[in-house]
């Protein structure tokens, strides 16, 4: 073979950067004044953030920006740096910045910034635009649609596009579609003016929150954690079988913390992990694929979650960290779950590990990881309890005591790291690689460990905002930055000289590469507003529920399939953020309103959730798939083959959705109990390895065909026991709804009442739907039904009619509406725990162990230590 194909420092790599930097932070870097420029603006930019993020504008009394004045400023960086980072086409120049590119930056920017400049006056002639309005609506449009081609290709501005020529040409449309139109005025104003269309939800959060988590993944990224976590991962999962692949996954999971770009995750572990598995025995388009899947997943794993954790907070209307809480467990199963399907391919082709430097007994490890377990416990309940004390003793102090503890801490582990050498990226195809030894590579990096748990403290103790977490931990990590390479010098006794400003300037480049990072996500945020602008604008969500039913025949699991097919489709072209903003505003309302028709109580996170994953497998889903085509470059692998290959590791997260859909607790919605949540976890863990064996066609050994049937059966059956329980016991008793005042008085506290209703909807169509609605506290049942929304009703002998439904209630949400019947009320039923049904897949497990021992051959190749 080739000295070029086995060097990872050929034009492949390049290629590989031009990519990234085409996706994430902008192909172009000028010399000169423009260069200087655009080192300027995106530093200017992180500044405004922290500003606008950090309690210091209401401290001083200067610089306070409302929500959409801070939006219209973050759109108008996020325009000018598209248009000048961001070359027109393959053929522009990157040394460079032509005239007309920085005529549209400037011409971007003071169309966004006109709503910051002239607030007061747009606020007093609401609805009312003048001339100059319309002149600069259009203007920031049209900039704002090229600036999307520029940053994210064509797909999502055609996108952005058709939903406008829908807008304007309603009444030519076909019938299920069409509409009365809307005149430029109307839609201008509607899209620029107002905060329903571009300047809405999604740039709002792109704003106040995304940009913080993206700024600290940065600064952690450049502070060295990412080269430590894949150092890490290599040291204690690098001498199992098939190693190096294993640690690619636990790796990317670990830079998922700080990233949410799948295609940045693959350029930063992937060039040392993807030729580290092919030394192993990995075939290129598997281990780009490995890494392909894992990068991919990084999406998933909290708090980034590629800036949808933020928009799901304003969509679904619920709080941070319960939209952690419902991520958590399937981002965890589906990441155990490809380190499985890792070991069987490694089984498969009788792969070793690498070796370690040294060797530890048994009893050694066991003692080494029960240490970890019993000092991370005590850690965590003596910061836990010990702030609590210190707050509830110390007042208005607490924060400056708690500050000096933290930073005694951070010198602390910073001095402790200093013992041990720094951690640098070894060169994968070096023939004399062996592991990194594991306690040396753990310690030092473990101060990088402090700004995630201040994060993570914030979050869910103090209960911040998001974007004011993100700023304390952000603020923490420019703190470590600065100050890590002059103090780690003082403690191992070495010359500081220039260390304070190598210090200050990988600061200064943190600050500028997550401005950059975050063009793409500010402009995707704009474009994909236009999209939800126009869902207001002409009501085309109505019509959505209609056509879905139709082309579905009212079945939900068809309308699932089609929407993870749009997800998918959408998914080739937009990024992430963009393709659950578009189908998350279109099909969600969809999906809950046809489970509803069904019979079936969706929660609307888990729609949101659904459409979330089906857009992340479009970054490998060919042809298109982005991270498969950078993975294939490092791997000099063919991409159409990777992106295959990745996508069918990828089928256990493709099924996850389908599952939580139908059992909610694996989004851990409706626990009862500490057992309970055990007992889901554990379930859901051994049916997802299950799934894993039967799509690779090995478990024990080879699996025929049957036996692969027979583990997608007692996979199914552990995912979602309730499916075969509900065939033998009923889970609801049917009530009359003449008895529905008492039924709602014995409703626990703060407790639903299901019931079914039939009535007329909006367009005069009569229609069935099953209803959730939340109790609240102990009372009277009346008293009850009235909080709920069901003011007033009637009862004519067994029927039950709606007399009047309560403004902005849950009941009203729910779809009921005044003179609809309420046909029954449904009441959970007492039965045995649906959980008995493991009981006989375990034992069919258990069989096809002994059936696949008998074939099972002994490994000739040993496992090294």
């Amino acid at each position: 073979m080739s000295e070029t194909k086995n060097n990872p420092e050929t034009i492949s790599d390049k290629e590989l950067a031009e990519m990234v930097a085409q996706t994430d932070t902008g192909a172009r870097h000028p010399l000169g004044f423009p260069g200087k420029l655009l080192f300027g603006i995106p530093l200017a930019w992180s500044l405004f953030q922290l500003w606008y993020a950090s309690p210091l504008p209401f401290i001083f009394g200067i610089g306070v920006f409302n929500d959409t004045e801070a939006r219209a400023i973050h759109l108008a960086f996020a325009l000018f740096l598209a248009f000048t980072a961001y070359p027109a086409s393959k053929r522009s120049p990157r040394d460079h910045v032509p005239i007309l590119d920085w005529i549209f930056a400037f011409l971007g920017a003071a169309s966004a910034a006109y709503i910051y400049i002239f607030y007061e006056q747009l606020s007093g002639r609401s609805g009312a635009p003048i001339t100059i309005d319309i002149v600069v609506g259009v203007c920031g449009m049209v900039m704002l649609l090229e600036a999307t081609r520029r940053a994210l290709g064509p797909p999502l501005m055609v996108v952005a596009i058709v939903f406008l020529i829908y807008t304007f040409g309603g009444p030519y449309m076909p019938d299920v579609i069409a509409h009365k139109g809307q005149s430029l005025v109307k839609v201008i104003s509607h899209q620029w003016l107002t905060t329903e269309g571009v300047f809405g939800v999604a740039l709002g959060v792109s704003t106040s929150f995304v940009f913080l988590f993206v700024l600290f993944g940065a600064m952690l990224e450049q502070a060295g954690a990412g080269n430590y976590f894949i150092k890490m991962a290599f040291a204690l999962l690098g001498h199992m079988r098939g190693g190096p692949a294993k640690a690619a996954v636990v790796a990317s999971a670990a830079t998922g913390l700080i990233s949410g770009s799948s295609i940045a995750n693959v350029a930063t572990t992937g060039t040392f992990t993807i030729p580290l598995m092919k030394r192993v025995g990995f075939p290129g388009t598997k281990a780009g694929a490995v890494e392909v899947a894992a990068s991919t997943n990084g999406q998933l794993t909290p708090p980034v979650m590629g800036a949808a954790a933020f928009l799901m907070i304003e969509y679904v209307g619920i709080s941070y960290i319960e939209v952690i809480k419902h991520a958590f467990l399937p981002a965890v199963i589906s990441y155990i779950a490809l380190v499985y399907i890792v070991h069987l391919e490694a089984l498969k082709a009788g792969m070793k590990g690498l070796p370690r430097r040294t060797h530890s007994t048994l009893a050694q490890k066991l003692m080494t990881f029960a240490a970890i377990v019993a000092g991370t416990c005590l850690i965590g309940l003596g910061v836990y309890y010990g702030i609590g004390w210190i707050k509830d003793y110390t007042g208005d102090a607490a924060l400056y005591i708690v500050a000096a503890l933290g930073f005694a801490a951070y010198l602390g582990l910073l001095k402790f790291s200093a013992r041990y050498p720094e951690l640098e990226m070894d060169d994968p195809d070096d023939p004399l690689l062996v592991l990194p030894e594991v306690g040396p590579t753990v310690k030092v990096g473990l101060y990088f460990l402090l700004p995630i748990v201040v994060l993570m403290w914030c979050l869910t103790v103090e209960r911040f905002s998001p974007g004011l977490s993100a700023f304390w931990a952000t603020v923490f990590m420019i703190f470590i930055v600065l100050t890590q390479r002059p103090l780690q010098a003082m403690f191992r006794g070495e010359p500081g000289d220039g260390k304070w400003g190598q210090g200050v300037q990988e600061c200064i480049d943190g600050l500028v590469h997550g401005a950059r990072n975050m063009i793409g996500i500010g402009v995707a945020t704009a474009a994909a507003g236009i999209v939800v602008g126009t869902i207001t604008l002409t009501g085309i969500g109505q019509v959505m529920v209609e056509f879905v039913e139709f082309i579905s025949g009212g079945n939900l699991l068809a309308a699932l399939l089609f929407t993870a097919v749009i997800c998918i489709i959408l998914g080739m072209g937009l990024p992430t953020t963009a393709n659950y903003i578009v189908v998350a505003s279109l099909m969600a309302p969809v999906v809950v309103s046809l489970a509803a028709t069904n019979g079936l109580i969706v929660p609307l996170i888990a729609v949101h959730m659904f459409v979330f994953y089906f857009g992340i497998l479009a970054d490998d889903t060919p042809p298109v798939g982005l991270a498969a085509f950078a993975a294939a470059a490092i791997a000099k692998s063919d991409p159409i083959k990777t992106g295959i290959q990745g996508f069918m590791y990828d089928i256990r997260t493709a099924i996850l959705p389908f599952l939580f859909i139908f059992n909610t607790q694996l989004l851990m919605i409706g626990i009862g109990n500490w057992f309970e949540l055990l007992l889901v976890i554990a379930s859901a863990t051994i049916a997802m390895l299950l799934f894993a064996a039967a799509t690779q066609g090995y478990w024990l050994t080879k699996s025929r065909l049957w036996e692969s049937l027979v583990l997608l059966l007692i996979a199914f059956t552990l995912f979602r026991p309730g499916y075969w329980w509900d065939m033998v016991y009923s889970p609801i008793n049917v009530m009359p709804p003449a008895g529905i005042e008492e039924l709602a008085q014995e409703v626990p506290p703060e407790g639903n009442l299901q019931l079914l209703a039939t009535g007329e909807n909006l367009d005069g169509k009569r229609e069935t739907r099953a209803m959730l609605l939340p109790m609240g506290p102990a009372g009277p049942g009346k008293e009850r039904l009235t909080n709920a929304g069901i003011v007033e009703y009637r009862v004519e002998g067994e029927r039950v009619i709606v007399d009047m439904v309560g403004f902005s209630t849950q009941a009203q949400e729910a779809g009921l509406d005044m003179d609809w019947e309420i046909l029954n009320v449904q009441v959970t039923a007492e039965r045995p725990p649906k959980q008995i049904m493991f009981i006989p897949a375990l034992i069919l497990l258990w069989l096809l162990a002994l059936v696949q021992r008998k074939r099972h051959q002994p490994d000739p190749v040993p496992e090294t230590a």
